[in-house]
């Protein structure tokens, strides 16, 4: 079994309701992430791929495209601008491009915190949140 991963990195800001420091949540502020997509599986034989770069990158672009440099209180099928729901979020958006995806980790750059999401086992990788 092989895994291959992609990284890409995105700037936002949004705002955060939390029960501590919550003055400062409630602003607007931002955050520089990363992100990691990560496939698993065992490479076609004739590409010798599990799945082509390039389709993969073409992934990760929409992803990175509908977060970087965003508000991200008003992303689509967001909600809260927590890492759990990022990294559910950038499953759901390159899930239908790759069906190989195992896991997907969201890093704040500026504190080390990570969050890893690995799917769900209900159908279209919704769970009971619609994650």
């Amino acid at each position: 079994m092989w895994e291959l991963s992609k990284t890409f990195r995105f700037e936002a800001a949004h705002t955060l309701e939390r029960q501590i420091h919550t003055d400062a949540s409630r602003r607007i502020h931002g955050h520089s992430y990363r992100a990691v997509v990560t496939l698993r599986g065992r490479p076609d034989p004739v590409s010798g791929m599990i799945m082509d770069l390039s389709a993969f990158e073409a992934a990760l672009e929409m992803a990175r495209d509908g977060l970087d440099h965003r508000f991200l209180d008003e992303v689509e099928g967001l909600g809260p601008a927590t890492m759990e729901n990022l990294a559910a979020w950038i499953w759901r958006t390159v899930a239908p491009s790759c069906a190989a995806l195992s896991r997907v980790t969201v890093f704040r750059d500026s504190t080390g915190d990570e969050c890893a999401y690995f799917g769900s086992a209900r159908p279209h990788g919704e769970d009971k949140h619609g994650a």
